[in-house]
């Protein structure tokens, strides 16, 4: 009975049995897991984090395991050069950093700005601020002293005056808006007539600039500026571009309103600059339409609007005909009023050629109509003569906008040919415009 209570010895005791001996059969063997990928999360664990070498397999000696070696440690020489020579040229930066933070900390911020009145030495210069006073102050090492001349506009220090800085000539942007970058389309072949205003405009304005040796064999010097007067309408501005067109000079366009500013001094000094950068840009061209908005007579005014704007003429005189001579600096003026015009701006010797622009003439009429109508769609009904031929004070403007309107009524009735009854009215649409909207048949 002892011997069946212990049960160690039986088939299904913990002794052995065949269950048993299959526990006790060796494992096969299996590869390792991957390693874990290490993260920014699991290194703040605790985690270690991957090693910088690469994994060089296979792992066992032999010719790749050799070259990816090879690999690995002209690596690790590359970094060791790359540090070493971070450590050598760290101070030099942290040299540079140093007297740059010096520098700006010499410049101050902010600083004021002064005009240089007179070099003393390579060191020393006297200065004027814009409180008034004169200093004499010290140049900076630093500052660029081959741009240093007197009358240029330098930064001062806020406590010590020094000049820390030069500025550059600073231009009026309304000046750079004036110069006209790309040519205009229009030539002398899209002027209707007028040769002999294109002959004056010739000689005045682009043989001297062209052939200044012609003028200089004869003897004389060549027009400073011209100007175009004449109805509404007749070709002024026209002409004005095709000379932009034709010649290779710099061409600054200014409006004579462009020139009344609001702050007293701002238009004389809006002249100024005009001029200089005319000179600058040498061969250059200048053309003021509207001249009469500031180039009208002198009289005696209370108005300080009025005194501004003869300030403005006043500068422009003294720009034309000054003690400085113009160079190759051409003016062209145009106006419909040349008679409300101060004497002194017409006088030889600031304006040395005026060119009228009449109404045009039955050659000039046919001439104009048959440059608007050359791309238009005509029927055979279109009797051009009879619009020619007409006594109807036509200028050249009037005609362009009489082609027009004759070609916006064909589109209206959705016709590609322009009739003879579509001139017709509108000619009387212009005409009735032109008259203020008083009928043709009340004008005796």
């Amino acid at each position: 009975m002892g011997a069946n209570q212990s049960g160690l010895g039986g088939p299904g005791g913990p002794g052995g049995g065949p269950g048993e001996e299959k526990k006790k059969e060796k494992k096969k063997w299996q590869p390792p897991p991957p390693p874990q990928r290490v993260g920014k999360k699991l290194k703040k664990k605790g985690i270690d984090g991957a090693t910088r070498l690469p994994d060089v397999a296979p792992a066992s000696k032999c010719l790749l395991r050799k070259l990816k070696l090879e690999r690995v440690k002209d690596w690790l020489l590359m970094e060791e050069e790359f540090v070493t020579n971070q450590e050598r040229i760290k101070p030099h930066t942290e040299r540079a950093a140093d007297d740059q933070s010096k520098v700006d900390e010499l410049r101050g911020s902010p600083m004021s700005v002064g005009n240089l009145e007179e070099i003393i030495d390579d060191n020393h210069c006297i200065v004027s601020s814009s409180s008034g006073p004169e200093y004499y102050v010290s140049i900076m090492s630093f500052v660029d002293k081959s741009q240093l001349e007197p009358g240029c506009s330098v930064l001062l220090h806020n406590k010590t005056n020094a000049v820390v800085g030069v500025l550059a000539d600073d231009v009026d942007p309304m000046v750079s808006v004036m110069k006209v970058d790309k040519a205009p389309l229009e030539s002398y072949a899209d002027v209707g007539g007028l040769e002999e205003q294109i002959q004056e405009i010739k000689e005045a304005v682009e043989l001297p600039l062209t052939h200044p040796e012609l003028y200089e064999d004869i003897g004389i010097k060549p027009p400073k500026g011209v100007i175009l007067y004449g109805e509404p309408g007749t070709g002024k501005t026209l002409l004005a571009k095709a000379v932009a067109n034709s010649t290779s000079a710099s061409f600054l366009r200014v409006v004579g309103s462009e020139l009344i500013q609001k702050y007293l001094g701002d238009g004389p000094k809006l002249v100024r600059e005009l001029f200089r950068v005319a000179e600058d840009m040498s061969p250059s061209i200048v053309f003021i339409d509207e001249i009469d908005a500031i180039g009208t007579k002198r009289y005696d005014s209370n108005s300080g609007g009025e005194k501004e704007i003869q300030r403005t003429m006043i500068e422009l005189l003294t720009q034309m005909d000054g003690f400085e001579a113009r160079g190759d600096v051409k003016v062209i003026m145009a106006t419909n009023k040349i008679e409300t015009l101060d004497p002194a701006l017409l006088r030889p010797g600031r304006i040395d050629r005026k060119i009228e622009f009449p109404l045009p003439d039955v050659k000039t009429k046919r001439h104009i109509f048959g440059i608007h109508t050359s791309r238009m769609n005509l029927s055979e009904d279109v009797n051009m003569e009879e619009f020619v031929m007409a006594k109807d004070e036509l200028s050249g403007a009037d005609i362009k906008a009489l082609c027009t309107e004759a070609g916006l009524l064909a589109l209206r009735e959705r016709r590609m040919q322009v009739t003879h009854d579509d001139f017709s009215k509108a000619k009387e649409k212009v005409l009735y415009k032109k008259k203020e909207g008083v009928p043709e048949g009340m004008f005796m």
